[in-house]
């Protein structure tokens, strides 16, 4: 054989024992590759599924908060409503609003016994016969009332003003 065959010889068997040994290396790292785009990809579809999640969970949020605000809205407007009733119970209680209560054909049948806006308390000025409506002196008790104090102000300053020269 020649020398150049065999030099041919050794050259291709040393490239083949090279491509032998650099072969599972490249392997390898063609996996790590493929493994890496792949998982890449499963972290990208993950990622979408979440923030699809995130969002659809944001949006239903979002439509209860409106929908606890309506309900809260609903319960103030309830309490008002129930507040009224109960100032309007308390206006029945104390006569103030027996107006409502009688008719038009019945007033002159209940008269004697209505609140009447509650013009007929005992701390008001005028006493009721029929047909007659007079101012009455409250009974002295030794203390003014604002307006009876009011009077008497107005009266001594009017005194004051007519004494000076």
């Amino acid at each position: 054989m020649s020398t150049g065959l065999i030099i041919a010889i050794v050259v291709v068997v040393l490239i083949l024992i090279g491509l032998l040994v650099l072969m599972p290396r490249m392997r390898a790292k063609a996996e790590e590759r493929k493994a890496q785009k792949e998982l890449e990809s499963r972290r990208e579809r993950v990622a979408t599924e979440h923030r699809e999640t995130a969002s659809a969970r944001a949006g239903e949020a979002d439509r209860a908060e409106q929908e606890a605000e309506i309900a809260q809205q609903k319960a103030r407007a309830q309490r008002a409503e129930a507040e009224r009733h109960e100032s309007e119970a308390k206006l029945h209680e104390r006569g103030l609003a027996d107006d409502q209560l009688v008719e038009d054909h019945e007033r002159d049948r209940f008269s004697g016994v209505t609140g009447d806006n509650g013009s007929d308390r005992a701390d008001d000025d005028t006493v009721r016969t029929e047909g007659d409506e007079r101012p009455v002196a409250r009974q002295e008790t030794g203390e003014n009332t604002e307006y009876e104090q009011g009077r008497e102000d107005e009266r001594v300053a009017e005194e004051r003003e007519t004494r000076r020269p």
